[in-house]
């Protein structure tokens, strides 16, 4: 049963936020996104409903090489930051990534804006959509031709532009977050008969979850998962276990269903930064042909002093203030 408190906090929901996220489920496609083994640090890059969720305003910088020693393999770097309002109900988030695969690169950026209400007095719902664009580039001297006369050889580069808009939601409370989201869903944005093959895939949807347990005062027990839906391709699964030792070290590991085992290790260097690094040894057929890959994440957390959490705490006024998520010191 819903009590009176909650109906009337959701009835003053804004129309158009139900209406846009819900109309994804009809017909959309879009690009594949790029992948993060530490996607728990990365929630801002493919959930826009996240960016408000966040107790202090935070800077994002990232950076994963896949597949070391294959010629053209995956990098992908991105930048991100999340501004949450002071009246705890509105964000905003920023996003550039650049990812390279090959001859081809594309740059994408966003725009991100959350609204969320109170669901009880220790779970909230965020409502989140961004706009931007994407800027892809094929430089077709960088490939390998086995037909000398292919006409792709005439041709230096193909560059485009094509716009992005996608929606989440994010439900979270004290211990624990869930949250689902596509990036993109604009339909037929780009069309060229070359090179189709590289942007015309289906929409992908992102379910994202994760429970944190206080074994003890200095060590907390943090499970996640991720889960990855492109139709027609085997559903992409991501489980994670992390430890937290004393707020300040984080050890943990990582499995990539049919693809990787990962290690993960992470520092608070100060209140304020947090540094976090992993390594995906492959599981599949491809292992014999990589050295692995390496992912490294850094995240400031401004006017991060004391926080308005641990004050709370330490006053016993936790009441209608859930615990924000995917901080490393507190979640």
């Amino acid at each position: 049963m819903v009590d009176t408190s909650t109906m009337n906090n959701l009835n003053k929901l804004p129309l158009f936020f139900c209406i846009f996220f819900f109309g994804i489920l009809i017909r959309c496609y879009g690009q594949r996104e790029p992948q993060y083994t530490q996607y728990m640090y990365n929630i801002g890059s493919f959930n826009p409903a996240y960016v408000g969720t966040v107790e202090n305003a935070e800077i994002v910088g990232a950076y994963r090489a896949q597949w070391i020693s294959v010629d053209g393999a995956p990098t992908t770097m991105r930048f991100g930051v999340n501004l949450p309002f002071s009246n705890e109900k509105n964000g905003l988030g920023f996003n550039i990534i650049h990812d390279q695969l090959g001859p081809s690169a594309q740059t994408y950026f966003d725009i991100a804006y959350s609204f969320q209400v109170n669901v009880s007095d220790n779970t909230k719902l965020s409502f989140g959509v961004d706009a931007g664009g994407a800027l892809l580039n094929v430089d077709y001297t960088k490939g390998s031709f086995e037909i000398i006369n292919e006409p792709l050889l005439n041709t230096n580069s193909f560059n485009n532009f094509y716009p992005t808009i996608g929606a989440g939601l994010f439900l979270y409370g004290e211990n624990w977050y869930t949250g689902l989201s596509v990036p993109n869903f604009l339909t037929d944005v780009v069309y060229n008969d070359e090179v189709s093959v590289f942007i015309e895939d289906k929409p992908q949807f992102n379910l994202i979850g994760g429970y944190v347990f206080n074994i003890s005062d200095g060590l907390k027990f943090k499970p996640a998962f991720l889960l990855n839906y492109l139709d027609g391709l085997p559903l992409n699964a991501n489980i994670s276990t992390n430890f937290l030792i004393s707020d300040v070290v984080t050890l943990g590991a990582s499995y990539r269903f049919d693809n990787a085992v990962s290690g993960m290790a992470g520092i608070q260097i100060s209140n304020s930064t947090f540094l976090g690094y992993s390594y995906d040894y492959s599981t599949n057929g491809f292992s014999g042909y990589n050295d692995g890959s390496h992912e490294v994440i850094l995240k400031f957390f401004l006017g991060k002093g004391g926080s308005t959490k641990d004050k709370n705490a330490k006053s016993g006024n936790t009441k209608g203030k859930p615990k924000q998520i995917d901080t490393p010191r507190f979640f």
